[in-house]
């Protein structure tokens, strides 16, 4: 397959907004595709590379060779050349990677330069995000589109999934399970303003788990080899030493937890989110800062244990194999309530031992992996949303020459456009004006007088009282009094809150 098929296909893409359009326009090209490319054109179409780090900043691709006359460029040929750049590395590497990126981009067309840049940066604005992509695969080979979810799902990849399918047919996809060592795309709870209404999706009896306000684990365990993935399913083992002792010092050989990691203060109240992101995202004097700031893993679900996939069983069975298995320093504070005044008492004591609030959880259910499912719904004592940064407007007075008025957006499920939704310059440090100067400058696409437009790649959480309508903004409402609360450098923007969550939350 030609790169210049997938091109045209994304800007036949970026054309409509039309959820069906896309996905017939994506099962059109996919039909073309080969074992040998197929993964490829799944991970290019949903807007990404496969190698998750080429090396390749967005500043050199600034100045690019004068783009070839006809398209001769083979999928498979620009996947090798992206495999190859990315093993780079050592003396001498930050030359050889500008003379492979030139030789790439010499042998592409003006419409593949374009859509390679986009790809590079994460910006590939064309409304296909993976779930859309696999709607794409279902129809392009008549299979359910729940069978490839649940195989994108636990392989952690719907590239994986494509080959699987093009390989063994639905019969493959059918046959896959759980694989310890192989990170499984985390269950995500829903929203609500109030226990009470959380309830009303989850039903009673339910279970009450104190929301952490740390950084999301997966933890696999095969013998004595310790694996520990975070919720995007990169790699951090190296990072945390203590839990993965913490984790061989349980009576089990294969083990899959899924919970968070912690720092706590000597109050026992929990340290502070920038400090635990810190910490787990450097890789610097690892023994140095696991002693400075040690972290202490709270799991609230088990996925397998000892050869036995446990995805697919009730949650009442997954805590009392969990209470069997770990000792309760090691589970997330929790209780079981059969009453509504029972759930908002629980959330009132976690909120006041310094918690973020509480996630409810229905008994009965199963782990919907890669899902943002209402059988878990979290409440938090004040309304937030992470969103998605677009630009950001220079300040005044003593603000001047930061960056400061942030313009914030959710994406349309239908359209995966993003939709702007406000704007604020509250609840900002200086050190937060500084690091997002620095940061959007990094980030900048173009600007005029008072505005910087950035990749819309940054995630910030924010507080507000609501929604109002407004007439201003394209998706009818907007933010009412927001404030900045914190960056989210945990989450990508596909996994900031959608405009459809935004507006179903506010309303409550």
């Amino acid at each position: 397959m030609l790169l210049s098929r997938l091109a045209e296909t994304s800007r036949a893409l970026a054309a409509t907004r039309s959820r069906n359009a896309k996905r017939d326009c994506l099962a059109n090209v996919l039909t073309e595709a080969t074992a040998d490319d197929v993964e490829i054109a799944v991970s290019y179409l949903g807007g990404s590379l496969r190698q998750r780090r080429t090396g390749v900043g967005w500043r050199s691709l600034q100045e690019l060779p004068s783009p070839a006359e006809q398209a001769t460029l083979a999928v498979v040929d620009v996947d090798a050349a992206f495999e190859q750049i990315a093993a780079l590395s050592g003396a001498g590497s930050a030359s050889a990677r500008t003379a492979s990126v030139t030789e790439l981009f010499g042998r592409a067309t003006k419409a593949e330069q374009e859509f390679l840049v986009a790809l590079i940066a994460g910006e590939l604005r064309q409304g296909a995000l993976d779930a859309l992509v696999q709607e794409g695969l279902a129809k392009a080979f008549d299979v359910p589109v729940a069978t490839i979810r649940r195989a994108a799902m636990l392989l952690s990849s719907t590239t994986a999934a494509a080959r699987i399918l093009l390989s063994e047919g639905v019969g493959g996809l059918d046959a896959v399970g759980l694989r310890v060592g192989t990170g499984v795309q985390p269950m995500l709870a829903a929203s609500a303003p109030t226990p009470s209404t959380a309830l009303e999706r989850t039903g009673l009896p339910a279970l009450v788990d104190h929301k952490l306000d740390g950084i999301r684990i997966q933890v696999h365990r095969d013998g004595d080899e310790v694996r520990i993935f975070t919720r995007s399913l990169d790699e951090i083992t190296e990072r945390l030493p203590e839990v993965a002792k913490s984790v061989r010092a349980l009576p089990a050989t294969t083990l899959v937890l899924d919970g968070e990691v912690l720092a706590v203060r000597s109050d026992g109240r929990p340290e502070k989110f920038q400090v635990i992101a810190s910490r787990t995202a450097s890789s610097a004097d690892v023994p140095g800062v696991s002693e400075r700031t040690p972290l202490r893993p709270y799991f609230f679900d088990l996925l397998h244990v000892d050869g036995r996939d446990l995805l697919t069983r009730p949650l009442t069975e997954r805590i009392a194999e969990m209470s069997a298995l770990l000792p309760a320093s090691l589970i997330v504070p929790r209780a079981e309530v059969a009453t509504a005044a029972a759930a908002e008492e629980v959330f009132a004591g976690a909120v006041r031992a310094g918690y973020e609030g509480v996630v409810l959880k229905s008994l009965s259910s199963e782990y919907s992996a890669g899902r943002r499912d209402p059988a878990w719904v979290k409440v938090k004592p004040r309304q937030t949303f992470d969103l998605v940064v677009t630009a950001v407007e220079w300040g005044h007075g003593r603000r001047q020459g930061w960056l400061s008025n942030l313009h914030l957006a959710a994406r349309d499920e239908e359209s995966g456009e993003l939709i702007m939704l406000g704007k604020t310059f509250k609840g900002m440090t200086d050190e937060m004006l500084a690091w997002q100067t620095e940061t959007f400058l990094e980030l900048e696409e173009r600007r005029t007088a008072h505005v910087v437009y950035v990749r819309p790649t940054v995630v910030v959480e924010i507080a507000c009282d609501g929604l109002q309508n407004s007439v201003r903004y394209p998706g009818g409402v907007a933010l009412r009094f927001a404030r900045v609360l914190r960056y989210r450098p945990d989450k990508s923007a596909s996994e900031a809150d959608t405009l459809q969550t935004v507006k179903a939350l506010a309303v409550g």
